[in-house]
């Protein structure tokens, strides 16, 4: 019993800390919960089903609060959200049928450091954009995206952050705007994930779900002040730093 508690006090502690990274700067929750739960013993598909289970409701709740503070762009958020539920539901379906999925993992990271370096190269450079020098993403750019960062994020229990965020923000898109719509668009993504999981695999644990439940309920709507009160520099930094770091474990793990 002590044992239990004490597990799933670990899990409650870096949902909390997942939460509030992935409500600032969108990107990290998948990954970092992923990663704790396969350190603990358990296997890739039931990891990345619990975690995409929690975040049915920690990305609601960070993403209505993203949009009532204004973080929010309806273009990026339906373009991503439509193809990202087909890309999720494969991904996830993929995943429970793959013995070993993360094979494509440190091909992204590759593209994504490269990303990173672009992402802080720029924001260091430039002083803040007005908001009539950013650029909205095409629909022809986001909606391969969306497919491309969902798959990626249920066959490997996390992505869909670190893959949409600099991607958008690379191209000069809003960073507050981009953050508070994918956290949004995630929501639906990991509905969809979460629905394909359920109906696959023949166990999960959802007593682990419950504390990183606990924990969004409690730190997303903090992660989405701290977007809205961040400079926009800042945030493109942080994004660029917390992209480069994430590839670069991603590799060297690989390797």
């Amino acid at each position: 019993m002590e044992e239990r508690f004490v597990r799933y006090s670990i899990i409650f502690i870096f949902a909390v800390i997942a939460t509030l990274i992935d409500g600032g700067i969108g990107m990290g929750y998948g990954v970092s919960l992923t990663t704790l739960l396969l350190s603990i013993g358990i296997g890739t598909a039931v990891a990345s089903a619990a975690v995409h289970i929690s975040e049915v409701v920690t990305a609601l709740i960070s993403g209505v609060s993203h949009f009532l503070l204004g973080n929010f762009d309806q273009k990026v958020f339906t373009f991503l959200a439509i193809p990202g539920v087909f890309g999720g539901a494969l991904g996830a379906y993929s995943a429970v049928h793959l013995a070993d999925a993360t094979f494509v993992r440190p091909l992204i990271a590759c593209v994504l450091l490269a990303l990173g370096v672009l992402i802080i190269t720029k924001f260091v450079r430039k002083r803040d954009f007005l908001d009539g020098e950013y650029e909205r993403p095409r629909v022809r750019h986001l909606m391969p995206l969306g497919f491309v960062a969902s798959f990626v994020d249920a066959i490997g229990g996390g992505g869909w952050g670190p893959i949409t965020t600099p991607t958008l923000i690379a191209r000069n898109a809003n960073p507050k705007e981009v953050i508070g719509s994918v956290n949004l668009a995630e929501f639906f993504i990991a509905f969809s994930i979460s629905v394909t999981f359920l109906l696959t695999l023949p166990k999960i644990d959802l007593a682990i779900v419950l504390p990183m439940i606990v924990a969004g309920i409690i730190a997303a709507p903090i992660g989405a002040l701290i977007t809205k009160r961040l400079p926009v520099r800042t945030i493109g930094i942080v994004v660029g730093i917390v992209i480069i770091i994430l590839s670069l474990r991603t590799i060297l793990l690989a390797f």
